[in-house]
């Protein structure tokens, strides 16, 4: 039996806001800042892209583009994608 193997897409599994917010933490925790915009990037698509883009006020190009590995958005591009998300980031001291 030949199967073909899938690159995993963790968008299929953020279905929840637990999971969501699970990722986004593990994301935080990586010192590649990279890491951060993947996984708004993985939670954009899984939400919809072009809802998210609509809601941050950003082409749906525009999104892709701020959201991928090696890009240096903006604070407020990444502020206004995260509101579109509906998700926060909190500070705590170690």
């Amino acid at each position: 039996m030949n199967e073909v193997m899938r690159e995993f897409d963790p968008a299929r599994y953020l279905d929840n806001e637990e999971i969501i917010a699970e990722y986004l933490n593990a994301a935080l925790e990586d010192e590649n800042p990279d890491s951060l915009l993947v996984a708004l990037g993985d939670i954009a698509k899984a939400r919809g892209m072009t809802k998210i883009a609509k809601d941050a006020g950003l082409g749906r190009e525009s999104l892709y583009k701020a959201l991928s590995s090696g890009a240096k958005p903006q604070y407020d591009t990444v502020f206004k994608v995260m509101k579109a998300l509906g998700v926060r980031l909190h500070v705590s001291a170690t």
